[in-house]
C-alpha cells in the first residue's frame, strides 16, 4: 500500500508517518518501480502499536525501545518490557503529584482574589505571584 492508503487505514497524517520514518520507528517495506514508498500490513500494525504506546504516555524514544523488543522478543524478557512500563508509571505518578500541587496553589491564590472590576494594582493574585521575587504591586 502507498502512504495515502496507510493514512486512511491508520488515521495518522502523512507528515507524522514520514517523521516516524526519520526517527527510525517505521520503515517502508520497499519502494515501487516509480520510487513511491510501499507499506505492508506489518507497517500498519507498527503504526497501530505506536499509536497505542503514545496513548498511554510513552515517548517516541521509549516507543523505539519497545519496537526493538517487539521485533526480537526472543532476545528480551517480559521483565525488560515491565521495567519500561513501570518507569513510565512512576513518571506519570510524579506528574500527577506535581499537577495536584499546582492545582492547590492556584486554587488558593484564586480564592483570595475578589475578581472585581477595580484596577489590578492591588490584585492579590499578582501579589501572590510576585511574593517569591520580593516585589509587590504597590
Amino acid at each position: 500500500m502507498r502512504i495515502g492508503e496507510l493514512v486512511r487505514e491508520s488515521g495518522i497524517q502523512a507528515e507524522t508517518l514520514r517523521y516516524w520514518e526519520r526517527q527510525g520507528l517505521l520503515a517502508p517495506s520497499g519502494r515501487s518501480a516509480g520510487g513511491y514508498r510501499d507499506y505492508s500490513d506489518e507497517n500498519l500494525a507498527q503504526v497501530e502499536f505506536i499509536k497505542r504506546a503514545k496513548s498511554v504516555g510513552f515517548t517516541l524514544l521509549e516507543i523505539g525501545e519497545l519496537l526493538s523488543i517487539r521485533v526480537a522478543p526472543e532476545s528480551h524478557t517480559c521483565s525488560d518490557v515491565k521495567q519500561l512500563a513501570d518507569a513510565k508509571l512512576l513518571e506519570i505518578e510524579r506528574k500527577i503529584a506535581e499537577l495536584r500541587q499546582m492545582h492547590e496553589a492556584l486554587a488558593c491564590i484564586s480564592d483570595i482574589c475578589c475578581g472585581g472590576d477595580e484596577a489590578a494594582t492591588q490584585c492579590t493574585i499578582l501579589n501572590a505571584l510576585d511574593a517569591t521575587s520580593g516585589r509587590s504591586h504597590a
